[in-house]
């Protein structure tokens, strides 16, 4: 991808806190919300779904076209940009008559290539940021090609919302954070901004100033938050909603750290992580020895016929070293992440070795 604008260049502050309810209900409930988030330190965008994509057809879909007469009124009584989600090109003709500042792509429309290339065609010659939800799916190409076909289209204002995945791991949170893959994509791309959505993520207003603070230290750009004046009464995602009161509070609490640090903290950080890279290089190599041995095992097993899973063996090695992370205090989930890695590593070296016997008869 080109080098991506950072938010200052396309006129927005940070940090960049767009907000506003999930749904467009009704004209003065969208009013009395904007009014309100006037005056909340670094709300400078105004976000309401008009088209609502939803899971099941017998939920809110959404106002439609007249829900955005009233946006307009909103930028014009407070002078708050707009922005709404569109998933069909028909719709970028609608939200431009109305002088929309900024439109989003869905998790589900990033899903889709299709859809985003049908999007990316329509936006030839539109010159207003597009925010880019991360797909359903932790999948982190998908989420490339999507800023990758509009930037193709000559779209240059775009910014990334990291919105949470879908997983079949049992979580606190209604869609998993998988902050690995947006810090991946922060590294391939340090210059494009992105948002955290703690909304979607959260699924439970309690659990969004927590995220909203851990986004800011991983040193996301801002925050896109759902914000209706009275949350148990809204007509889509009541439980992710908080007010504008509480949003308010939570910004004044939350702490925005440094990523620059003064030259007393940068000598301290140099001599710790001088430590942390030395360790890391004996971790590797450890790492490099065990692999070699795996192999000797592996060439064994192929030569003598055994069979490649030995499950009592694995059983056994799994139990020690979880008991050993305990001794030593170590996040035992942790441990077991790494050693089913390293498990499965070696399991492909044993296949590796299995295919080059048949390879080695054949010839």
């Amino acid at each position: 991808m080109e080098e991506f604008l950072d938010l200052k260049a396309i006129g927005f502050q940070e940090p960049f806190v767009i907000a506003g309810p999930c749904s467009a209900e009704a004209e003065n409930q969208l009013l009395d919300v904007a009014h309100d988030l006037v005056n909340v330190p670094y709300v400078q965008m105004f976000r309401a779904g008009i088209w609502k994509p939803r899971t099941r057809p017998s939920n809110f879909e959404g106002v439609g076209v007249p829900g955005l007469a009233w946006l307009k009124r909103i930028k014009e009584e407070t002078g708050l940009q707009i922005i709404t989600e569109i998933a069909y090109p028909e719709h970028i003709e609608s939200v431009l008559n109305i002088g929309i500042d900024a439109i989003w792509l869905g998790a589900r429309t990033t899903t889709s290539p299709f859809a985003v290339e049908e999007i990316a065609q329509a936006l030839q010659g539109v010159n207003i940021p597009v925010f880019v939800k991360n797909p359903i799916n932790p999948d982190i190409s998908l989420w490339i090609g999507a800023f990758e076909r509009l930037q193709r289209a000559g779209v240059r204002k775009l910014i990334g919302i990291h919105r949470g995945f879908s997983t079949l791991r049992k979580t606190p949170f209604r869609y998993d954070p998988s902050w690995e893959i947006v810090i991946e994509l922060k590294r391939l791309f340090p210059k494009l901004p992105i948002l955290c959505d703690p909304s979607h993520i959260a699924g439970n207003a309690a659990l969004i100033p927590a995220i909203c603070q851990r986004a800011f230290d991983l040193e996301y750009n801002g925050l896109m938050i759902e914000v209706h004046q009275n949350p148990q009464c809204a007509w889509s995602d009541s439980n992710q909603q908080i007010t504008p009161k509480m949003l308010q509070e939570m910004l004044q609490n939350l702490v925005f750290r440094s990523a620059n640090p003064d030259i007393i903290a940068q000598n301290d950080l140099l001599g710790w992580r001088t430590m942390i890279d030395h360790i890391d290089t004996q971790l590797l190599e450890l790492l490099q020895q065990r692999l070699q041995f795996i192999r000797q095992v592996a060439r064994y097993k192929r030569d003598n016929k055994i069979t490649v899973l030995q499950l009592r063996r694995w059983q056994e090695v799994l139990e020690s070293r979880l008991k050993k992370a305990e001794e030593l205090n170590i996040n035992v989930h942790f441990v077991q992440n790494v050693m089913q890695i390293i498990h499965e590593h070696s399991l492909e070296i044993h296949q590796e070795e299995m295919i080059f016997e048949h390879i080695d008869s054949s010839l």
